[in-house]
């Protein structure tokens, strides 16, 4: 059951932020339902070229009502990057997007157990053709495991005492459901965070985890700086602190110069340039998108534009 249409975030803002040249080529490494994918195919002339990236079997279903030839979309994760550009004979790109996190259409379809909103399988894998849900690792998970995952993914400050209550419902059988998990979480956290249901950061680790959501994009963002072309753009939408925090600190180191040791005779001007160059500030939803989206309040935009070698 899909309860809410998904409505793309920053999608002017994002696209404009690529500054699309309409002979570009350019990829959406996160297609969901094909918001910005559109957007930059508005924006391209007919030699112009789109590669796009989903995991979601739905997603790449989705994208097959786009019949146009300038457009490729490619059932893989974003970690693939470099691989998958290497099949189609693509050397340099002309600009990048990553809208990371979840799209509407997983969050409110009951089945991909990803809210606590609906009782359900406890799936939460964005690929359900392959890997283990969520159900399968909390059925085998030591404490320790589900306390670490709690706590790196979901900041989670009670997350030693929901991995214990975790393993001691698993004495009467799996903790096979959203809503089995979600009980497990209210009875647990004694301290409740105003607005916010107490499973909430339980289902964002897991989620997390499940999908190895921080790794992929570690993965991606260097293989996106070798491939863009001098005055390529990566554009990155982030909606929680763990994934800027990444992005915030990846676009920084590569907008510096290498720092080498302070007593080494090399002059500045000898040192190799940066790869990236930071393209404004962070960029936010307007108080009328959220208005229209409360789903985007979160969302930042940063923006970087590669270097001359």
């Amino acid at each position: 059951m899909s309860t809410a249409p998904h409505i793309t975030v920053l999608l002017k803002e994002a696209v404009d932020a690529l500054a699309i040249k309409p002979d570009g080529v350019y990829v959406d490494g996160t297609f969901g339902r094909g918001g910005h994918s559109r957007a930059i195919l508005a924006q391209l002339g007919p030699k112009g070229r789109l590669i796009a990236f989903d995991r979601d079997p739905q997603a790449i279903a989705a994208g097959e009502a786009i019949g146009d030839g300038r457009f490729e979309l490619v059932h893989a994760p974003f970690s693939d990057f470099a691989e998958a550009l290497a099949e189609r004979g693509v050397e340099k790109v002309d600009g990048v997007l990553l809208d990371l996190g979840v799209s509407s259409p997983q969050l409110d379809e009951a089945g991909r157990g990803m809210s606590f909103r609906f009782d359900a399988p406890l799936d939460m894998r964005m690929d359900t053709t392959r890997g283990m849900t969520a159900a399968e690792w909390l059925a085998e998970a030591p404490v320790a495991d589900i306390t670490r995952v709690l706590r790196e993914y979901g900041e989670e400050r009670f997350a030693y005492e929901i991995a214990k209550a975790i393993v001691a419902a698993r004495a009467g059988g799996h903790v096979a459901t959203t809503g089995q998990l979600a009980a497990i979480v209210e009875e647990t956290v004694w301290k409740r965070e105003p607005g916010q249901h107490p499973a909430t950061r339980t289902f964002q680790a897991l989620r997390i985890f499940v999908n190895q959501e921080l790794e992929e994009l570690s993965l991606v963002l260097p293989q996106v700086v070798a491939a863009l072309a001098a005055g390529g753009r990566l554009v990155v939408i982030s909606f929680h602190s763990l994934e800027d925090r990444i992005v915030k600190r990846f676009m920084r180191d590569e907008s510096r110069p290498p720092q080498l040791p302070a007593r080494l005779p090399v002059r500045a001007a000898d040192l190799p340039r940066p790869k990236l160059g930071l393209v404004g500030k962070q960029v936010r939803p307007s108080d009328e998108e959220i208005a229209a989206n409360p789903r985007s309040r979160s969302a930042v935009m940063r923006i970087a534009e590669r270097q001359a070698d």
